[in-house]
């Protein structure tokens, strides 16, 4: 009796997160820009907000709790008509944060592991005795190129062109630009083979 209880219990989830899934003919794919495809945001996200200003190309699956935001706010008045672009084919894992202020482009064919942060805007400490949180160093934009993959944990920071081809190790944190078929880890990541 225990086994069937468990079965039905799984298969109900199961269908709950199909059901739950954001794809592109339900009512919350209309609120982006544009939802490609054969496209999905699994459920549940963490957070999703100012969709108008992101366009998710064909193909993509993005993982459960995860955070898609442009913006500091839901509604907010936005600086251009697309803020965030997740190109075709693109893989991003469960518990990914990507928070557009300015501009990232995320190209074809990227994969993401688990919990890779994305940004491009980030937080300043010039002036004395205000918090950190309350300044804000200028946007700068975040483009990640074509067939890449960052590991688990990876952080990119704003201002970074990662080229195409790149692999970039779990847990490194992105600092500067990194060339075309490079290997890179570390904090701060550096180029450690060069194709």
């Amino acid at each position: 009796m225990g086994a069937l209880i468990a079965d039905l219990a799984n298969g109900l989830n199961d269908w709950v997160f199909r059901q739950a899934a954001i794809g592109p003919k339900s009512r919350r794919a209309r609120r982006f820009g544009s939802f490609g495809d054969g496209s999905m945001i699994c459920f549940p996200p963490q957070s999703i907000y100012n969709e108008h200003a992101i366009s998710i190309g064909a193909g993509v699956a993005i993982g459960p709790r995860c955070a898609i935001t442009v913006g500091m706010a839901p509604g907010q008045q936005l600086i251009a008509p697309t803020m965030l672009t997740i190109g075709d084919r693109s893989l991003i894992g469960r518990g990914c944060s990507i928070a557009a202020h300015f501009s990232i482009v995320i190209g074809d064919d990227v994969f993401f592991g688990p919990n890779v942060y994305v940004t491009d805007q980030n937080h300043a400490n010039d002036v004395v005795g205000m918090p950190v949180g309350a300044q804000s160093q200028p946007e700068r934009p975040v483009v990640i190129g074509a067939r890449s993959w960052l590991g688990t944990g990876v952080v990119v920071t704003p201002g970074v062109t990662i080229g195409e081809e790149v692999m970039v190790g779990a847990n490194s944190v992105v600092t500067r630009d990194l060339p075309d078929r490079c290997v890179a880890g570390g904090v701060p990541a550096k180029v450690i083979k060069q194709n």
